[in-house]
């Protein structure tokens, strides 16, 4: 393990393999929400945005617990990772900012920022290696957002009496 350290392989605290896995479960669940959010026409991210957000998330957080168990390892006693959480939490929130605008009383974009924001989460919960609930919450956020949308959609085209299309609400984004 000498060589590989001198050549910039540094040790974990969790196994290289057990991070790689983690990083691939966020890409795919990111993935999962990107692709429903993509199908939406006029959605402001989609695919590739919510697997880098998620990939993005899952990093920083396996990054964090590195970093704190390095500090315990290194005889610090205080050592605080939900910090670097927090600190994701926060850079995300700044995106789904940005895709929200307003334009003649109407918001769009609320929906895109919050899909973001989700798959950060599910980011951060893949790399904390909680699979199961991971890709639980990436199945409910699929089924609320493409449920949903076909529901309101049709509440919406029976109340205008027209087919459903080009109706899509405009504050659901």
């Amino acid at each position: 393990m000498d060589f590989l350290t001198t050549i910039g392989f540094e040790p974990t605290h969790t196994p290289q393999h057990i991070i790689l896995i983690r990083l691939l479960i966020a890409a795919i669940l990111g993935a999962v929400i990107g692709w429903e959010r993509g199908a939406e026409a006029g959605a402001a991210a989609g695919l590739r945005t919510h697997i880098l957000i998620a990939l993005a998330a899952a990093l920083f957080t396996t990054l964090a617990f590195e970093i704190y168990h390095e500090a315990l390892e290194g005889g610090s006693t205080n050592p605080d990772p939900i910090r670097a959480i927090e600190a994701v939490t926060a850079g995300i929130a700044f995106l789904g900012a940005g895709a929200i605008f307003q334009q003649r009383g109407s918001i769009q974009g609320l929906t895109t920022g919050a899909g973001m924001w989700l798959a950060g989460a599910v980011g951060v919960t893949a790399a904390l290696g909680y699979y199961l609930t991971a890709l639980a919450v990436a199945v409910f956020a699929v089924i609320v957002l493409a449920a949903l949308r076909a529901f309101s959609h049709q509440v919406v085209s029976a109340g205008s009496g027209e087919t459903g299309k080009g109706t899509e609400p405009r504050n659901d984004r």
